[in-house]
């Protein structure tokens, strides 16, 4: 009897499966149904909280679980038993979310949410003409300035390679020290000493208990007042009020955020209106490239005819 695997409207169902595995789709908006408890296998990608803890419940035949997120947290966090084999989808995301980075970093230095304002007012602005040279304080360009990635995984390392081809001095923060992909990477006992040197430190972590309120209000003290933070990462490594007072008092230059403690961003948020604050509603991701070409492996890991690919260790 073949093996059934419950397969999101999300993506495109059309997989080439291996003999054994029968994709059947399921509507990630509604409520769980009744094919769900005799199922074999399950990818998630854009169900709730609520859901994913529904099924991990009623399951109780389920043999594997694939996310196309990077991040393990909200698979995890379902409950689903020991002996479910979990698989993340780490490496789907990297191109994407480093482009949205490298997006976030340019309206940074160009100042795109300035020129938006004017145009939205109709105002021709005084940005215009003459600009800043590459030898004044304010970060204005990537030649020549020091940008810090904090997460250098596949995301980071891709992120990398981008920036150093517009002129920007890379350095990586992530556990190990070491170099990776021709970049310096430091670990956390050097972020206090590098941070005063950086014109941008780039976000890229996991969330969770380990990365909460890393960059908190004694690490942007830390930073230029001309430096700008982009993250990409997740909203609760940032000490989201430590980060608006910094911004109040000109502490930093600006923030450019995909993620937010809170999401949606609730309308009462100060981060809406300041100064120097670019809003980006969670858009890095979202669009995992690659994802076929996993889920019919691990379909085949399954059968017990190939290696898993992206197993969370837990």
């Amino acid at each position: 009897m073949d093996l059934r695997l419950l397969v999101p409207n999300t993506i495109d169902g059309r997989l080439t499966l291996p003999d054994g595995v029968v994709a059947e789709i399921y509507d990630v908006a509604a409520p769980v149904d009744v094919r769900i408890e005799t199922a074999d296998a399950l990818v998630a990608w854009g169900s709730s909280r609520e859901w994913m803890r529904t099924a991990a419940e009623r399951m109780t035949q389920v043999r594997w679980v694939q996310s196309l997120g990077a991040g393990a947290e909200q698979v995890l966090a379902a409950g689903f038993g020991p002996g479910v084999v979990l698989t993340s989808g780490v490496g789907l995301h990297d191109q994407p979310v480093a482009e949205h980075a490298l997006a976030l970093i340019l309206a940074a230095a160009r100042r795109l949410d300035l020129l938006r304002d004017a145009q939205v007012r109709h105002t021709w602005s005084d940005r215009g003409g003459r600009q800043p040279g590459d030898d004044a304080p304010e970060f204005s360009t990537l030649r020549g300035r020091r940008v810090a990635i904090w997460g250098f995984g596949g995301i980071g390392r891709t992120l990398a390679g981008y920036l150093s081809m517009l002129g920007a001095d890379v350095v990586g923060i992530a556990r190990d020290k070491g170099r990776r992909d021709g970049f310096d990477v430091l670990d956390g006992a050097d972020v206090d000493a590098l941070l005063p040197t950086v014109d941008v430190l780039v976000l890229a972590l996991p969330g969770g208990d380990e990365t909460r309120g890393l960059v908190d209000a004694e690490r942007l003290a830390l930073l230029r007042p001309t430096a700008w933070i982009v993250n990409v990462g997740r909203g609760t490594v940032v000490d989201e009020p430590a980060l608006i007072n910094a911004l109040r008092a000109g502490v930093i230059a600006g923030a450019a955020l995909d993620v937010f403690e809170t999401e949606p961003l609730p309308a009462g948020s100060p981060l809406w209106d300041l100064p120097g604050v670019i809003v980006s509603p969670h858009a890095a991701g979202g669009r995992p490239l690659g994802y076929a070409a996993l889920i019919e492996h691990n379909a085949r890991a399954l059968l017990g005819a190939a290696q898993w690919r992206n197993r969370i260790e837990r």
